[in-house]
């Protein structure tokens, strides 16, 4: 994934906060937070921004919460809420970004690597080397009342494995959580944000109740939710232009009002 270029200047006020309703809900996808000083990929940001966007979202209506308790919300016909998702299951998560989490009254989804405890991020060829989540600390952030998704076992690339590949890495990465936290996961993220028919329809067979994508074009669906990238660069108006973007190309812009259509998933989790 592309880093956004850094915003060195002060930024212009964000336009004035709106009412927030659309067809699909926002959901936001962050990484690792800790210094951002060598990020090839643009997946960092620190815990003083992350503090800094989470106050943005505050300003303008909004909460943060994981995605399967901002589906429920939203086929209940409750907005105001925003889904956190952070991929990959970076150690830093729970020293770094929970703290700020909770400072701002808000929670989020975890999609981990159970397959890779207590390793490093070795799919990222530039690096840097970050470890992962251990299955201990993994079971500490499900008892802090976060979300745990699962990013399957070992990070790889589904559209290119095996039909049995793909139903170990979707169906016992699923088990392995469910036995760490006593809670089978409601949802699955694509690794790479790759997928195509045959994997999405592997993630419903698996069990989970949802996937996360990042562009899912066509194959949107409650299996295949989008997702927008958050950077280090990212402040009030380039915050709010990713909102107005995820709007149009999703269903109704910020303050559509009854525009709103029908959710796009209207189950709980199974």
């Amino acid at each position: 994934m592309a880093a956004d270029t850094p915003a060195h200047c002060a930024e212009a006020p964000s336009p004035p906060r709106r009412p927030h309703a659309r067809r699909q809900p926002w959901i936001l996808t962050y990484h690792s937070v800790s210094d951002d000083g060598d990020d090839p990929y643009g997946i960092t940001v620190t815990p003083e921004r992350l503090g800094e966007q989470l106050s943005w979202l505050r300003s303008r209506g909004l909460r943060g919460v994981g995605v399967a308790e901002l589906m429920r919300a939203h086929a209940a016909g409750r907005r105001g809420l925003v889904g956190l998702t952070f991929d990959d299951g970076y150690a830093d998560f729970l020293h770094e970004a929970l703290p700020v989490l909770r400072a701002h009254g808000c929670t989020a989804t975890v999609f981990v690597l159970p397959g890779r405890p207590g390793g490093v991020n070795e799919w990222d060829p530039l690096g840097p080397r970050k470890p992962l989540l251990t299955h201990e600390e993994i079971r500490r952030i499900a008892a802090a009342g976060v979300e745990i998704g699962s990013h399957g076992l070992l990070h790889q690339d589904l559209t290119t494995l095996s039909d049995a590949e793909l139903r170990h890495e979707t169906g016992h990465s699923r088990e392995l959580i469910g036995e760490l936290t006593g809670t089978v996961p409601a949802g699955f993220c694509y690794p790479y944000g790759a997928l195509d028919r045959r994997v999405s329809a592997a993630v419903g067979s698996a069990g989970y109740a949802y996937g996360c994508a990042l562009a899912p074009g066509p194959l949107l669906s409650r299996f295949a939710l989008p997702r927008t990238h958050i950077s280090q660069a990212d402040r009030g108006v380039r915050l709010w232009a990713k909102d107005l973007r995820h709007g149009l190309l999703h269903g109704a812009v910020p303050g559509a009002g009854s525009r709103t259509a029908s959710p796009v998933w209207a189950g709980g989790t199974r």
